[in-house]
């Protein structure tokens, strides 16, 4: 039997984890704001646990299809409200891109300079993405693989780069909407809904909102910049407004209850995005907004911040490649037979049980695809970190894994 470890191990590795946090908060500049990066990693993490709550990966017969337990189970809509957390994130991209082209243009930085600094964060994780994904493709359609499931797998896969394609473009026209009022693109949201759902249109009109509807909360990282959010007033005029106007919404106009996709759904408040999608973000941005002291205060703790940090460190890859950990988990699970909570139809609350004991599973394979791609992705550092300081080898104070964000 293996022996638990002694007070005196625990006690080294907790002496070490508090001295890596230690030097990861000396090494942080004093006048970064914490919160924004807090914001970041909430965003992040609800994301890939809302994906790896809701997302089924049926074994029926000789192929893999997709599932949701908020097909099943329509009362488990609330769980989508926890984790559909995309708003954060392009509020706090908006406040971060139009503060840094602000930067940019004190220093007499040309736009496409600033541009291309920033969207080459992009290229070498996506391009790893694509081509490992490319190869795993073309290798289960030879060997014979149902095309039904290698469809199913690599939409999955490649399910988080249309978020990057989204805020790349929403990048790109940061000069525009660092003036933008949010009242503006959330005026076409409404026009859009209302052509498509109370007269009519086409369909296809509704894809306007994949632009307009993100643009919403950039545009509010925006004014965040300018300053005209500071105001705990604004953080809850946002939150009782979107919270107020995406229950009626709900309850009155036949929007659905849940916040992400369903299959098999008329409608999707998120695919592409609708009114009360946007309207249920900006009660999210109100919360953020009215975060922000309580978790700059909880930052200023080195062991949460040094979790934050290495969060922030490694968003990409972990938004890039959890789909990639959910699939392999599964199908290295398919070698020991269908096994409940992870090929079984989630049609009952016992699947849910089950998929929470999943999660460390998918955690896991999260972190061995981190361990193969993160170096490779992140490449030589050839500016300084956005979270720490990077100095010299020689300074003892500079945490070891220190990198470009």
């Amino acid at each position: 039997m293996r022996k638990p470890p002694t007070p005196r191990l625990r006690d080294r590795a907790r002496h070490r984890v508090r001295h890596f946090a230690l030097r990861v908060d000396a090494a942080t500049p004093p006048g970064r704001d914490r919160a924004v990066d807090a914001l970041r990693a909430v965003a992040v993490l609800g994301v890939v646990l809302g994906h790896w709550l809701v997302t089924a990966l049926v074994a029926d017969g000789g192929e893999l299809h997709t599932g949701s337990p908020l097909q099943q189970l329509p009362r488990l809509a609330p769980v989508s409200w926890l984790f559909q957390t995309l708003a954060v994130f392009f509020l706090v991209g908006g406040h971060v891109a139009t503060r840094s082209y602000a930067t940019a243009r004190s220093e007499d930085t040309p736009y496409h300079r600033w541009l291309t600094a920033r969207l080459s964060r992009l290229a070498r994780p996506v391009a790893a993405l694509l081509v490992l994904w490319t190869i795993v493709t073309a290798a289960l359609l030879l060997s014979g693989t149902d095309f039904t499931t290698v469809r199913t797998l690599a939409k999955l896969a490649l399910s988080p780069l249309w978020f990057l394609v989204v805020f790349a473009a929403l990048t790109a026209a940061t000069p525009l909407v660092a003036r933008l009022n949010p009242l503006w693109p959330l005026a076409v949201v409404l026009h859009v809904d209302l052509l498509r759902f109370g007269f009519g249109a086409p369909p296809g009109i509704g894809w306007v909102n994949l632009a307009a509807g993100w643009l919403v909360p950039y545009s509010l990282g925006a004014a965040w910049t300018r300053g005209e959010l500071d105001r705990p007033r604004a953080g809850w005029v946002l939150l009782i407004g979107g919270t107020a106007a995406t229950a009626g919404l709900v309850a009155w106009a036949g929007y659905p209850a849940s916040m992400v996709g369903v299959p098999g759904a008329s409608v999707s408040n998120l695919d592409p995005p609708t009114l009360a999608a946007v309207t249920f973000g900006l009660a999210q941005c109100g919360l953020a907004l009215l975060l922000r002291e309580r978790l700059r205060r909880a930052m200023r703790r080195p062991p949460a911040w040094a979790a934050v940090a290495l969060v922030n460190l490694s968003a990409m890859t972990i938004f890039l490649w959890h789909q990639t950990a959910l699939m392999a988990t599964t199908a290295t699970g398919l070698l020991f037979g269908r096994l409940p909570g992870l090929h079984t139809p989630p049609d009952h609350l016992g699947w849910v049980a089950a998929r929470l004991l999943w999660l460390p599973a998918f955690a896991l394979m999260l972190g061995l695809c981190w361990a193969a791609f993160h170096g490779y992705e992140r490449g030589r550092p050839r500016i300084r970190s956005r979270v720490v300081r990077t100095r010299p080898a020689s300074d003892r104070a500079t945490p070891t894994g220190a990198r470009h964000v």
